[in-house]
């Protein structure tokens, strides 16, 4: 059986090594992601073509530094690099059914 933890991990993996593919897989098709700047991405698509060129530069990277789990939700605490010049401490929440991804809100 997959956890919600398990998908969650699987997908924090292929977002530290820049695998568009397998980020992507943990996805659902009509996944809804909620940014910190107020727009959405609708799709497994849009999550493919907004993350493939900060993939191709290599240039980000995840560290978990708290995790909450509850039912099919899994709320981390992450420190990010490479986004901007300084780390960016945000609040990710997940959302997992059928074992794909189908609702991210990032919350700080």
């Amino acid at each position: 059986m997959t956890t919600p933890e398990t998908v969650v991990e699987r997908q924090l993996a292929a977002y530290n090594s820049h695998d568009l593919e397998a980020f992507a897989a943990t996805y659902a098709p009509d996944v809804c992601v909620s940014r910190r700047s107020g727009d959405r991405l609708l799709g497994r698509d849009d999550v493919r073509e907004a993350y493939a060129e900060m993939f191709a530069k290599g240039r980000c990277r995840a560290e978990i530094v708290g995790r909450l789990t509850e039912g099919d939700w899994v709320v981390d605490h992450e420190i990010a690099h490479g986004i901007t010049d300084d780390p960016v401490r945000v609040l990710v929440a997940y959302r997992v059914r059928d074992g794909l991804i189908d609702r991210v809100d990032f919350l700080g």
